[in-house]
């Protein structure tokens, strides 16, 4: 039986990772697995401390777009995949992956996950997750202060020249794809009854359910 792909995606901070792991819980007793788009950066070992620093991080190029939709293929056809892990203090591949095992549903999440034509046709389940720009900027600043030990004005200036109009021109477009869009996302439970809802009917139709 093939296994659901549910994608989540959004702007940076708008809480799409939050609702993934609240949609993942939710399946219980079935079985479900989270990624995050965030692991499949490319690995630009080849390029200085410098020139990483200078890379658009919220372009479509920056990601390994033919490695996320060949795993994605491969989970959904029931085969483990090793997942790549990404450093974001160094801006770096790390060198461990993680094995992660099929289940009966995939959820992945990211900012450019329906800009993607290969990996959009992989998702049987497609949420956008809106947010207002301010409360994505200021979870961003929180995040990137705290986790990965960035200074303000490194991150303003970041936001203003890549995050800012990279959503504009590809994140907030691909909404058009999404099946639901939602608002609220971190504290919405009719959002996460609804996604669950919509996946259920999914494995209802492909049998996996009776």
């Amino acid at each position: 039986m093939k296994a659901l792909i549910v994608g989540i995606a959004g702007g940076s901070g708008s809480g799409k990772s939050t609702l993934a792991r609240h949609v993942g819980a939710a399946m219980s007793p079935l079985s479900a697995v989270t990624l995050d788009m965030d692991g499949y950066y490319r690995n630009f070992s080849h390029l200085s401390d410098e020139a990483r620093q200078r890379v658009n991080w919220d372009h479509p190029d920056a990601f390994d777009l033919d490695l996320l939709a060949q795993q994605l293929a491969e989970l959904a056809a029931g085969h483990r995949v090793e997942k790549p892990v990404y450093d974001f203090v160094r801006h770096l591949r790390a060198r461990d992956s993680v094995s992660v095992d099929p289940a009966a549903v995939t959820i992945v999440d990211g900012i450019l996950l329906l800009a993607d034509a290969r990996v959009r046709d992989l998702c049987d389940v497609k949420v956008f997750v809106e947010a207002d720009a301010d409360i994505r900027l200021m979870r961003r600043i929180r995040r990137d202060m705290h986790e990965r030990g960035r200074p303000i004005d490194e991150i303003l200036e970041q936001y203003e020249t890549t995050v800012r109009p990279m959503h504009a021109e590809f994140v907030e477009p691909s909404k058009r794809y999404a099946d639901l869009i939602v608002p609220h996302a971190t504290d919405n439970v009719f959002a996460v009854e609804m996604i669950v809802a919509k996946i259920q009917d999914c494995l209802h139709a492909e049998g996996a359910l009776p």
